[in-house]
């Protein structure tokens, strides 16, 4: 009971960083998982605390957004630039009779609207549910239906290595089935490409939002008010909307966001490079850096255009301090060789940090001498949509980090490694799964609309402890640091984005020619996951060559993303299977990643792997 209580003073204190309009009567509600009530009582208004407050504090003038648009146009924002602009879309999402509690669907590329838009529904008490504008027609209907969205606010296309790729075709396409609860879309003009435009339906930015009133006063909402679902893969392929609230969550998104990169207010220049899309966007481009004063880079496009050298010249031209970056594109860098960030000057840098996916040694070391020029701290991140803010990660100044390692949870956070029956497995030297022993601010408050599926997946397993699962397995040295291992699930990490085999296995099924599909994540150099798919076609087919695995990778971009087109499809006589019918994907990847196989035994038919060879 003594550690709850240190807890909740401890978060009552980093509470007391935001703005409330009304002081909660009780730091936390707890009475077991899975549900949690933070600041319960108090009431705030999110946006307000991200810009209304730094303007009524003097900083009006100091930029808020760089932005950066992949064909080179730019824009400057200051806070009262955004100011403005959020009080004008709150009036006219308002003045289209969207009411507190609603959800909007937000489908846009990384352009000052996007962030404007969250800001307009956080302000408004909407929920909004971005999804990332890679997502096909499909995907994007999915979502829109699971959360019963009134609005949807996309833009015309969106800029992708000097190419305008159309995007409001998609939003149609989702709605051309009928029977949506949506009422309107919101287009912003980007790109310039054709349009089509739906009578009484569809609206553009320019001859709406831009036309509104910049007045608007700020409404307080409950601490646990919505707001935001995100929509993350799980091992059923069905994606889950992961809820979180107000209070709580934009607490520990500040509080993380200036300890984990030791921001500081009118003095650094601060570049995630996530898109709004993924969790990082929303806690470490939108609410966690605004509701801390931040002046930041925002850039639209690719990391290679119009070449190479595009990022490196970004923080040089905006003497960008803390540079916040995945693996993946530490890799990629890697591969494109240190003459290309050699050529610039990247002296400004004074803090890396990495986030999506465990960072190899060999990456975080070339990221701290090539990029950090062998002085810079490396904060390597370790959290989840689930956790909502940073859990995991060294503090800078304070550890020695190691290459790869999470380290430690952040001051507030209680985390153990335990085997599969929970027991604890002390604080030196084990390997077992990640457990989050306390509740904490920004953890989720449900699944949307299936509380069930919720306890389920995050609870069940450690029920009678009342821990939370990750889904993460971990390791913990001989020194008590902890080594994030990855999933231990159903569940891909590919490039730091979360892809169910089940959903890849469904698109694949989908294609007139599959007859069964398994799909695993196995080692990549560069993506750290690639996907691999095997396959058995129906009797009928004819085509078992090159241009039906690019057939099938083309329908799984389609159906999901092209961040779900697998590296490999293998087709197969047959799958290696349980006697109960499971597929052993243990076995496919180690097939996958060109391993000895390990026990077979448990197959119906062990000869499986000589035909899957032979292939």
């Amino acid at each position: 009971m003594s550690n709850m209580i240190t807890a909740t003073e401890f978060w009552a204190e980093q509470a007391g960083r935001l703005h409330w309009a009304q002081p909660w009567t009780r730091v936390l509600d707890w009475d077991g998982a899975p549900f949690a009530r933070w600041f319960a009582g108090g009431t705030l208004n999110v946006a307000y605390n991200c810009i209304d407050r730094h303007v009524l504090d003097g900083h009006g003038d100091q930029v808020a957004i760089h932005w950066e648009g992949e064909p080179g146009d730019t824009r400057d924002l200051t806070y009262s630039d955004l100011l403005a602009d959020v009080s004008r879309a709150a009036n006219t999402l308002a003045g289209l009779g969207l009411r507190s509690g609603d959800r909007v669907a937000i489908y846009m590329p990384m352009i000052p609207e996007a962030i404007v838009s969250m800001l307009a529904c956080a302000r408004l008490g909407l929920v909004h549910s971005v999804v990332f504008a890679g997502f096909s027609a499909s995907a994007l209907r999915q979502r829109v239906d699971d959360a019963e969205a009134r609005l949807v606010i996309t833009s015309d296309g969106q800029w992708r290595r000097g190419n305008a790729a159309p995007l409001k075709a998609a939003v149609d396409e989702a709605l051309a089935e009928g029977d949506s609860t949506v009422e309107h879309v919101l287009v912003v003009r980007r790109t310039g490409i054709d349009t089509a435009m739906t009578s009484g339906r569809d609206l553009w930015w320019h001859e709406t939002v831009a036309n509104a009133s910049p007045e608007h006063e700020a409404q307080a909402f409950d601490a646990e008010h919505p707001l935001f679902i995100l929509y993350t893969s799980g091992t059923t392929g069905k994606p889950k909307g992961i809820l979180h609230t107000s209070g709580g969550y934009l607490t520990q998104a500040a509080y993380t966001h200036e300890v984990v990169f030791d921001h500081r207010p009118g003095r650094d220049v601060y570049w995630c490079t996530a898109d709004i899309g993924w969790v990082t966007g929303h806690s470490y481009i939108v609410y966690g850096p605004l509701a801390n004063r931040v002046t930041q880079v925002v850039y639209e496009g690719t990391p290679n255009f119009p070449d190479e050298h595009r990022h490196f010249e970004i923080i040089e031209k905006y003497g960008v301090t803390i540079y916040y970056t995945a693996p993946t594109l530490v890799r990629t860098f890697m591969k494109w060789g240190r003459e290309i960030p050699a050529a610039h000057d990247l002296t400004s840098l004074r803090l890396l940090g990495s986030v999506g996916e465990p960072i190899n040694p060999e990456a975080w070391r070339w990221y701290r001498e090539v990029i950090g020029g062998d002085r810079t701290p490396i904060v390597d991140t370790w959290w989840q949509t689930e956790t909502g803010a940073i859990m995991i990660s060294p503090l800078p100044g304070t550890a020695n980090a190691k290459p790869g390692a999470a380290m430690t949870p952040v001051p507030g956070i209680h985390a153990k490694i335990v085997d599969e029956d929970g027991n604890d497995l002390g604080d030196r030297d084990a390997d077992g799964l990640l457990v989050l022993t306390e509740p904490w601010p920004s953890m989720a408050r449900g699944i949307w609309g299936d509380p069930q599926r919720f306890r389920e997946t995050y609870w069940d397993r450690f029920a009678s402890a009342g821990w939370y699962f990750a889904g993460d397995g971990a390791r913990l040295d001989a020194d008590g640091d902890l080594w994030i291992m990855g999933r231990v699930d159903d569940v891909m990490n590919v490039s730091g984005h979360r892809i169910s085999t089940a959903e890849v296995e469904s698109a694949l099924v989908g294609h007139s020619g599959v007859a069964e599909a398994a799909v695993v994540g196995a080692a990549d150099a560069t993506t750290g996951q690639g996907i691999v798919a095997f396959v058995i076609l129906t009797a009928e087919t004819a085509d078992t060559g090159a241009d039906l695995v690019h057939e099938l990778k083309a329908e799984v971009s389609r159906e999901i993303s092209p961040i779900a087109r697998p590296r490999d499809i293998h087709v197969v006589p047959e799958l290696p299977k349980t006697r109960s019918g499971k597929i052993m994907r243990r076995l496919l990847r180690d097939v996958a990643e060109g391993r000895e196989l390990g026990d077979i035994s448990t197959l119906v038919d062990p000869d499986v792997f000589a035909a899957i060879a032979r292939r």
